[in-house]
């Protein structure tokens, strides 16, 4: 079921309706249920992987606690590890055999050529569990936090179960930490009108970064990316810019929306985008971007290998992995390992070249700090990221090395003015599209500036914030990408 569906709209006011006319005791179990139930309307056989993985790191957690009481230090402390890392071999297992096991297989078979092997590969076909990245992290950190003390071990295994499934965010995020969401599911939630009209405005925000400007810029996107040898590379650099705001759009879209349907029913889920175009350096991009997966790859991964607390060299490895790593969960493919290297690369390097830029900025008397400064190290720092962008939405990385030397070879920027207005989107669609990035890039500008909209719009008076409101809503109707022979999009992170 998607957020951009007919039958969301149906499901979420039902199941939002229901909850808050149920008692307050049997809450959860409504949404328990409606929470499997929208995870089962993709597959329902696939709903057997959500379950294991829920029982698996829910009987870590209590066999985790049981070994507290063991008295002999070292006995107790190999088995709570023992209990970690069942968590972790069931759970990280079914992952590989759903989204790694014919990448393994794919490169197993070309390392045996090399070596003069033949190596016949097995037939494998099967779907991807959607969102099955996702709540695998989640249910891992559960497991993590109860093994350092962060969080007592849940004793109701449904309860627990919501916790994994919850619906608003179980199949693209946020990804939740035990400690900030499962003590709100035990919370009394009675409605409240104002928390309400924020969450419905959130949620129309969100439709309107998925709907108005995400699917209208991938018409384009799609386009280039599948004929880009037949295009000017030109074309290529333009669909890439058009692809960072795609996949800005699409993800942030999605996570609004979730936050925004959570807020509704009383819950608080964590901010996941926080204007990251606007970044200054690469290092603060990832501070912005995607932060619920960049905050658990630095508590779970980062600074479990050592962080920066054992010399810098080891910072800079730690950093490299942890990118790396992090590239190989959006996809079992070498570009998106590619893409993540590359925005490992970038901090690395920026934190080399920290001293030189300090000292020139000394000595040219470079106040950073200035408008001109600001606009530039944003900018710069935007070209990185879109370049590495390119990485993450080529179908593979010998495509995005040619789409490279396309693009700086054969650029030709004059032959694609003839004909942009023929790649997927007319002229009236392409200036819908270069508005929608516009409005986006309005709203965080003030954002960064002034702090959240949504409270200065609350705050005006009636007609002004009912005009806000029906804008918001004509906008999404009228310049939406929706209706007869169009199917509507899923979501870009779904796939990983």
């Amino acid at each position: 079921m998607l957020f951009n569906s007919i039958d969301f709209l149906l499901f979420f006011p039902l199941v939002t309706a229901a909850y808050f006319l149920l008692p307050h005791r049997v809450r959860w179990v409504w949404l328990l249920a409606a929470s499997y139930y929208f995870y089962m309307c993709w597959n329902v056989k696939y709903v057997l992987l959500i379950v294991l993985s829920t029982l698996t790191t829910y009987a870590a957690g209590l066999l985790i606690r049981r070994a507290e009481a063991v008295p002999d230090e070292k006995r107790r402390v190999r088995l709570k590890k023992l209990w970690v890392f069942f968590g972790f071999a069931v759970n990280l297992s079914i992952l590989f055999f759903f989204k790694y096991f014919n990448f393994f297989l794919d490169n197993l078979s070309a390392a045996l050529a090399l070596a003069g092997l033949a190596f016949k590969r097995p037939a494998f076909d099967v779907v991807l569990p959607v969102g099955i990245s996702f709540y695998t992290f989640q249910a891992l950190s559960y497991t993590v936090d109860v093994y350092r003390g962060e969080v007592e071990p849940e004793k109701n295994p449904f309860r627990y179960a919501l916790f994994v499934s919850f619906f608003p965010q179980l199949v693209a995020g946020p990804i939740e930490r035990s400690e900030h969401l499962m003590g709100q599911l035990y919370e009394r939630h009675d409605f409240d009108p104002d928390r309400a009209r924020d969450g419905l405005l959130l949620m129309l925000w969100g439709m309107f970064e998925k709907i108005v400007v995400a699917d209208r810029l991938a018409l384009l996107v799609d386009f280039v990316y599948d004929n880009y040898a037949q295009l000017p590379g030109a074309a290529v650099a333009l669909a890439t810019v058009f692809f960072a705001f795609q996949i800005y759009c699409d993800f942030a879209g999605y996570s609004h929306i979730a936050i925004g349907a959570a807020q509704v029913m009383g819950f608080t889920l964590m901010e996941n985008f926080r204007r990251p175009y606007l970044a200054r350096s690469a290092a603060e991009f990832w501070r912005r971007w995607h932060i619920s997966l960049s905050t658990w790859f630095r508590d779970y991964l980062y600074i479990p290998l050592g962080g920066n607390r054992k010399g810098r060299e080891r910072k800079y490895c730690n950093t490299m992995v942890t990118f790396l790593v992090s590239g190989l969960w959006h996809g079992a493919n070498w570009s998106f390992v590619v893409w993540g290297g590359l925005n490992g690369a970038y901090q690395v390097i920026g934190e080399l070249l920290r001293p030189a830029r300090e000292r020139a900025c000394r000595v040219l008397h470079i106040r950073r700090e200035r408008p001109f400064w600001r606009l530039a190290s944003t900018v710069f720092t935007f070209c990185l990221v879109d370049f590495a962008w390119l990485f993450f939405r080529a179908p593979s990385f010998s495509a995005a090395r040619r789409m490279v030397v396309h693009m700086f070879t054969q650029p030709h920027p004059f032959v694609l003015m003839g004909q942009l207005f023929t790649l997927q989107l007319d002229k009236l669609n392409f200036l819908a599209a270069a508005g929608g990035i516009g409005v986006l890039l309005c709203a965080d500008l003030l954002q960064e500036r002034y702090g959240p909209l949504r409270p200065c719009i609350t705050r005006q008076a009636l007609p002004v914030r009912w005009a806000v409101y029906l804008a918001g809503v004509l906008a999404v109707l009228i310049f939406g990408i929706y209706g007869p022979g169009y199917d509507a999009r899923a979501f870009a992170y779904f796939q990983f």
